[in-house]
């Protein structure tokens, strides 16, 4: 009986311990990238494209993951990514270093003989802990956003999560996004990320980087016109081309004279459609499809704009930032579906052609951030930078709380739920410690990235925090290890961002825990089906 109580153990702990090791692998890949000092990765996909960054959420996405325990974490930093779209690398780095801890505990074995037993108590210990922390973290908040439309207050709130991505281009890149999310932060206060729009030019620096109210595509104009004042914008869905018949049609041409008076006929009705849509008093015509030479010729005659977009997608956006709507048919607009702008030209931004459609008054409906910057893989690396700091702008239109950042909210919250496990009398208590422990991952990852040592800078902030500053964190600009007040140096992490991050790394971490067996499908036995001859469709005598 005790050698069969042996055998389940040893099974199902070798059964956890292999979901465990690949969960700590992954993690282990991105540690070392988090932080502003973390190190770049370089991915290449299955596409064979290149990705240098330090963004969790790029090295997750590019990255193909086999083992279906390592997916648990991918889903739960995706997840993050969804909700929060910033600190998918903390979710990554917690529930790696909560496995690492829950190993710990199955090897020490917790004095209990059954292995189910022991998963059972630590399972229930992390969710405690789990519970427990998020009723702290309330407590822990530093700071509020107070005024979401005042450029420079928002600017300083977006830092931390900028500098995560772009060290050193923190304060230029977080003022770019400011102004560019608070000129279109409508009345209602429902902001939406994709009305935040970025157009990548190679050249200058990323200090040549700017941002217009209004619309910037990588074309050129079709016609003669490059410049247009107070734009009457007609937008169409179709091609910029004459009425085609689903039916072909034969015409048999006699002499000179008909097949001159059969063009001109096509001509005149092309000229009539082209007049017809100058004369509503449209200046810009934007087309969603080819624009035919004819077309083009009298679009030049009567002076109009012409400008075609490839993308139904771009379509869609020009057609909401101007207040359009997009025609399947090639007739004259009325007032209410030309859409309105302040200007539309065409301009050279290093040696690009871009066309721009410009609102002059703050609150547009999209804004552009126009980066810079020397290469194609930089601009991809400030890209992800823009998008993590309005996914920050945006969590803070639902919730304005503000916890500090640094390491600053994880020792607190490490000191606070090691008391607690103090004063729980079950076997879980040990699982609630190790979930205090498993804080100390993110000032330490902070601390070993920056090329200080970690066990210092522990050690230094508990010290502070046993004083009651709950805001000390790490200072990763110090050479040596030290730690400052994180409110009074701006550095701060949204307070949903770090609940949602603590919330389902707990959960991915369980999950694992939870799971003894992998059971994959495999196709069915049998003989297999012919696979028939090729080629048997051509001709032998070849």
């Amino acid at each position: 009986m005790l050698k069969e109580g042996a055998k389940h153990y040893s099974g199902l702990e070798e059964a956890v311990y292999r979901n465990i090791q690949a969960c700590k692998e992954l993690a282990q890949t991105t540690r070392t990238a988090y932080g502003p000092n973390g190190m770049n990765k370089m991915v290449i996909n299955h596409l064979e494209k290149l990705f240098v960054t330090n963004d969790a959420a790029t090295i997750l996405r590019e990255l193909e993951v086999q083992h279906p325990a390592a997916k648990m974490l991918v889903m739960a930093s995706h997840m993050q990514e969804q909700e929060v779209g910033d600190g998918t690398n903390f979710v990554l780095v917690f529930a790696g270093v909560l496995l690492e801890l829950a190993e710990d505990l199955l090897r020490m074995g917790l004095s209990v003989s059954e292995a189910s037993y022991i998963l059972i108590t630590v399972i229930e210990g992390y969710e405690k802990a789990c519970k427990k922390a998020l009723e702290i973290l309330p407590d822990l908040v530093c700071c509020s956003a107070k005024n979401l439309r005042d450029v420079e207050e928002v600017a300083s709130l977006l830092h931390t999560s900028v500098m995560s991505k772009q060290y050193g281009n923190e304060r230029f890149l977080a003022k770019l996004i400011a102004q560019a999310c608070v000129s279109i932060l409508p009345d209602s206060g429902h902001f939406n990320v994709d009305n935040i729009r970025v157009c990548k030019i190679v050249g200058a620096g990323i200090s040549a980087s700017s941002v217009l109210h209004g619309m910037v595509f990588k074309k050129e104009t079709e016609g003669d016109v490059t410049s247009v004042k107070d734009a009457k914008i007609a937008v169409y869905s179709c091609p910029f081309d004459g009425m085609i018949t689903e039916t072909k049609g034969t015409v048999l041409i006699k002499n000179a004279e008909e097949l001159m008076s059969f063009s001109k006929g096509e001509e005149n009705l092309m000229d009539l459609q082209v007049k017809a849509i100058a004369d509503s008093g449209a200046n810009v015509v934007v087309t969603g499809g080819k624009v035919a030479d004819m077309a083009l010729h009298y679009a030049n005659k009567y002076n109009l704009m012409l400008v075609r977009l490839n993308s139904k997608w771009d379509l869609r956006r020009l057609c909401k930032t101007v207040g359009a709507t997009a025609l399947p048919r090639l007739t004259p607009p009325t007032l209410e579906e030309m859409g309105h702008c302040n200007s539309v030209y065409l301009s050279e931004v290093g040696d690009t052609q871009v066309v721009v459609f410009k609102h002059e008054k703050e609150d547009g409906a999209i804004s552009t951030i126009l980066i810079r910057g020397s290469t194609d893989n930089l601009m991809d690396d400030i890209e992800r930078a823009v998008d993590d700091g309005v996914n920050t702008f945006k969590v803070l239109t639902r919730d304005k709380r503000l916890v500090p950042g640094g390491g600053a909210t994880e020792i607190e919250l490490a000191k606070q739920i090691t008391s607690y496990g103090e004063t729980c009398p079950g076997l879980d208590q040990y699982a609630i410690k190790k979930f205090a422990e498993a804080f100390e991952a993110i000032p330490r990852a902070l601390a070993e990235n920056s090329g200080v040592k970690a066990n210092e800078v522990i050690s230094k902030l508990y010290a502070v925090h046993q004083e009651g500053k709950k805001n000390v964190g790490f200072d990763i600009e110090a050479e040596a290890a030290a730690v400052k007040d994180m409110l009074e140096a701006g550095v701060l992490d949204t307070y949903l961002g770090k609940f949602w991050g603590i919330k389902l790394a707990t959960n991915a971490a369980v999950t694992v825990l939870r799971v003894d067996q992998i059971i994959m499908a495999k196709p069915a036995g049998g003989p297999k089906p012919p696979s028939g001859k090729k080629d048997w469709d051509e001709d032998q005598n070849d």
